[in-house]
């Protein structure tokens, strides 16, 4: 179908020049005594089949340009196209404007107003492109300085970005089911791309993790009464895709939402909002102070002379000293401090046996 539609631009195009420049041709030959070759129909006929044959050449190059910038377009966030195109609209009336004023000089008034456009037009697409960023932060300013002024306009739910690593932990299922996170949750397509990449790898471990991620996503979208949207828009300057992340969370004001431990920094180093699964699941975990008593079971030997180490039943790591000795065996433990970061939560304790001989 395009193909046709190109023939036909070229055949109306010719035909076109063919009625204003064929006569011309015709009289620079000496052949204008020929009446067929002067009537302007035989000059449409001839330029429309002239410029029908270069389609056999040139048909497949336009084509293949029309497909490339289709994509271009399609890939290109929203924000890009429209505040180029709104540049650019400024820049074509601006090089009207300065052309116009030329229409009284007869050299100056066929050649500089076709510049002028150009550069004019070049100008304003890369300004409004380059500036959309600027423009964003300046109509989003506004935005809570009106929601500051009128309470009302206030609406609850933002939009959560999730990345590639809560997608494959399988938590953010859950969290969405029990009502945690209001909003719309957003996938980004490149998101999918590196998540199919990981499930199609031929490592079984990454092979299994990719296609848990896919199937958790398939339960967000089906089980689980939330709105999701998939981001089709792409950051094709941008090669890492934790970076286009926080992008995407910039222009959209977004939150992103990852247990990432770098992601999560980053994020908060560039002022982006940022919810760290785990540190919602250190939260929810029962509190374990300095003295309290546990019963757990080392199960291996630690980095350090004599340490054991034992877990929770939440997965918690307990590090007891002194305890290599018990491994395998079941024993009771005081707590003796407890090191808690956004990567996890750490317990150092002692046996409970070890300090009665003290």
């Amino acid at each position: 179908m395009l193909r046709r539609i190109i023939q036909a631009c070229f055949l109306f195009t010719g035909g076109t020049l063919g009625i204003f420049l064929i006569p011309d041709l015709v009289t620079l030959i000496n052949l204008e005594d020929v009446p067929l070759l002067v009537s302007p129909y035989v000059s449409a006929v001839l330029g429309a089949i002239i410029f029908y044959l270069i389609t056999f050449w040139a048909v497949g190059h336009v084509t293949n340009f029309v497909k490339w910038f289709e994509e271009s377009l399609i890939k290109a966030p929203i924000t890009d196209i429209i505040f180029g195109s709104v540049g650019l609209l400024f820049g074509l009336f601006a090089a009207f404007l300065i052309g116009f004023t030329l229409n009284d000089f007869p050299i100056l008034n066929t050649v500089v107003p076709i510049v002028l456009t150009l550069i004019f037009g070049y100008l304003g697409f890369q300004v409004g492109f380059k500036k959309r960023d600027e423009m964003l932060n300046l109509f989003a300013k506004n935005k809570k300085k009106a929601v500051e002024e009128d309470p009302e306009k206030k609406h609850p739910g933002t939009m959560k970005i999730l990345d590639t690593s809560v997608i494959i932990d399988g938590r953010i299922a859950d969290i969405c089911q029990t009502g945690f996170l209001d909003g719309t949750i957003v996938i980004p397509q490149f998101v999918l791309e590196e998540l199919q990449h990981i499930a199609d790898s031929s490592d079984v471990l990454k092979r299994n993790r990719g296609r848990r991620g896919l199937d958790i996503l398939n339960k967000i979208q089906k089980e689980i009464d939330i709105k999701v949207e998939i981001y089709e828009g792409d950051f094709e300057d941008i090669q890492e895709v934790d970076s286009k992340l926080v992008k995407l969370a910039k222009l959209s004001g977004g939150i992103v939402v990852t247990n990432d431990f770098n992601l999560n920094k980053v994020c908060e180093l560039q002022g982006v909002s940022v919810l760290n699964i785990n540190d919602l699941a250190n939260a929810v975990k029962p509190v374990v102070l300095p003295g309290e008593e546990l019963n757990i079971q080392v199960i291996k030997d630690g980095k350090e002379q004599k340490q054991g180490i034992a877990y929770l039943d939440d997965g918690t790591m307990i590090v007891v000293e002194e305890g290599r000795d018990y491994i395998g065996k079941r024993i009771d433990v005081l707590v003796t401090s407890v090191l808690q970061t956004s990567a996890g939560r750490m317990i150092f304790a002692k046996p409970k046996l070890l300090e009665k001989a003290l």
